[in-house]
């Protein structure tokens, strides 16, 4: 019988920021232009370019709207196949004001990307929206003022599926994304490429391997070690302990584990699959770290009800509590080290939402 190999060519998909900018792009054209769009390309984050075919676009009294799907690839998430749309509309002010409309949530507590009040639209997909409506201005000569309006139709059911009631942001879903491409993880195939980025970096002499769990973490490790060639950085995502196993098991002989504070809380508490459905963020064991850094006991109770590892991590940095992230990292160093079976030096760095470095432990 034939033995199966596992599919490395996973298909990506787009995210809701890209599937938001792709839209906005093609009602700010047909806003300008008076001509329906059909379809639109926008440069992605990663500096690919990607080419969005409009289902809808139709103009009314007040301005524009356009309609994109959103394709989440080979390994869709529950916004896969949802109808993103942006309705651009001109303004008596200056400037670009970006909205959310049905189906967008809005945040209603600290500790995210995105101010409570505001629509759940993060910095990154904001930026490109922006940044499509400011191109198109700029090709038409044009300087007035625009309004943005980003909906999701039957977004409020679709949140109902994802962690956004919990996190206290409600009516609609969020639109993210820092790369603009979804890249599926939670795949066999994804497991067998990291098989393959371990081995071919063992093979090319790579002794120094960076494992980062997203786009923000890798750009880190880039920025950490400039000297290492493309092949030492790894994007683990969920899977930081098989991804450590196979540095072991080719040889490598350090690993630099770079994350930001929810998943790399989950490793320091012994978890190493830090999928954020599978494996949530353990906030009794973030309360425990901040009594044994010297936290106060209102403090540590407050900390078991947080939201997000993001608002625990602001308290604590607000408290003057660094120590907490010192040994949150130092714990994680260790589950790392032994995932290693001991025998592979590991370094482990914490670092915040904008890339800077909060903590870094002793090699071991």
């Amino acid at each position: 019988m034939k033995k199966e190999t596992a599919k490395t060519d996973l298909r990506r998909g787009y995210t809701t920021g890209a599937c938001a900018a792709a839209a906005t792009k093609a009602a700010m054209q047909s806003l300008l232009t008076e001509i329906t769009v059909h379809e639109v390309s926008i440069v992605l984050p990663v500096g690919e370019n990607a080419t969005f075919q409009i289902i809808e676009c139709k103009k009314d009294t007040d301005g524009v709207s356009a309609s994109v799907i959103k394709d989440g690839g080979d390994d869709p998430d529950v916004t896969h196949g949802a109808k993103i749309t942006s309705t651009v509309q001109w303004t008596e002010e200056s400037g670009i004001l970006i909205e959310g409309g049905p189906g967008v949530g809005k945040v209603t507590l600290p500790g995210l990307a995105v101010a409570v009040g505001e629509p759940a639209i993060n910095p990154v997909p904001r930026k490109m929206i922006h940044n499509e409506v400011e191109e198109s201005l700029l090709a038409h000569n044009t300087q007035r003022g625009v309004r943005v309006i980003i909906s999701v139709a039957d977004g409020e059911k679709i949140a109902e599926k994802t962690m956004n009631p919990r996190l206290g942001i409600i009516g609609g879903i969020s639109i993210l994304g820092t790369r603009g491409i979804v890249i599926p993880f939670s795949t066999s195939a994804y497991r067998h490429g990291l098989v393959v980025a371990a081995k071919s970096a063992a093979k090319n002499g790579v002794e120094h391997i960076v494992l980062s769990t997203g786009a923000r973490s890798e750009i880190f490790g880039q920025k950490l070690y400039p000297s290492l060639p493309p092949l030492a950085f790894i994007e683990a995502g969920e899977f930081i302990g098989f991804a450590i196993r196979q540095c072991r098991r080719f040889g490598i002989k350090k690993i630099t584990f770079v994350a930001m504070i929810g998943k790399l809380s989950k490793v320091a508490g012994g978890v190493l699959m830090v999928h954020s459905k599978k494996s949530p963020v353990n906030f009794q064991f973030l309360s425990e770290i901040a009594k044994e850094a010297g936290a106060e006991a209102d403090l540590c109770e407050n900390i078991k009800t947080a939201t997000t590892a993001a608002l625990v991590s602001q308290w604590m940095s607000e408290a003057g509590y660094h120590e907490f992230f010192n040994i949150l990292v130092s714990r994680a160093n260790e589950v790392c080290y032994k995932a290693a079976d001991n025998k592979v030096e590991v370094e482990t760095c914490l670092i915040t939402s904008e890339g800077e470095m909060l903590a870094r432990s002793p090699q071991v």
